[in-house]
């Protein structure tokens, strides 16, 4: 019983591990294709997307490497931080005014404002501040973390793989000696029945 409980856990660790895995290295993949296939520079999967603030025209609210998540919606207003696409530039700024589609917006570090600007370019409204994690989450996106993601999904398997082929080879090990044991036994009576000469 207590066996086939640990099978049943190395099991579901292998499968958790290579859901983890796959889930991280889909992302990868999905934000690469949409970067240098589809030319969006902040893919939005579930209407959800992250950024990291490169700039300091928002101090204090955002500072530089600061991770921002943002929503995609057109329920925003004056005071709240939007990003938006300019000219290919992903621009994080808050809105001063609004008039129909042409919105106005303003870094909270500039002395002026931004050309307007219209809703088409919003991408979505800032919903959450990571401070200074960015750092972190450019290191996650990087191809060479997913790299270091499979290699490691691979070789927790193989070491789970190693350790239950192990349990098994310790608990054939008693039964292999009981065999030898019966085998020496036979070889040593069959030594005392031979007739001799």
């Amino acid at each position: 019983m207590k066996k086939t409980n640990k099978k049943t856990a190395n099991f579901i660790i292998r499968a958790v591990v290579i859901f983890i895995a796959s889930v991280f290295i889909g992302i990868q993949f999905y934000n690469w294709n949409a970067k240098n296939v589809a030319g969006d520079n902040m893919p939005m999967p579930f209407g959800v997307g992250i950024s990291v603030v490169l700039s300091g025209s928002m101090e204090p609210e955002l500072s530089v490497d600061d991770v921002i998540i943002v929503k995609k919606t057109d329920d925003f207003g004056v005071d709240d931080m939007v990003v938006f696409n300019d000219h290919g530039i992903l621009v994080v700024h808050r809105v001063i005014s609004i008039d129909g589609d042409n919105i106005t917006t303003k870094g909270d570090a500039n002395n002026t404002a931004d050309e307007p600007i219209t809703r088409d370019v919003v991408k979505g409204k800032v919903i959450k501040v990571l401070p200074g994690a960015g750092k972190a989450f450019d290191i996650l996106r990087s191809p060479l973390a997913a790299v270091i993601v499979f290699s490691a999904a691979i070789l927790l398997m193989e070491l789970s793989f190693k350790k239950e082929k192990k349990e098994a080879d310790d608990d054939l090990e008693p039964i292999k000696a009981e065999i030898r044991r019966l085998l020496a036994e036979k070889e040593a009576a069959e030594k005392q029945e031979e007739p001799k000469e």
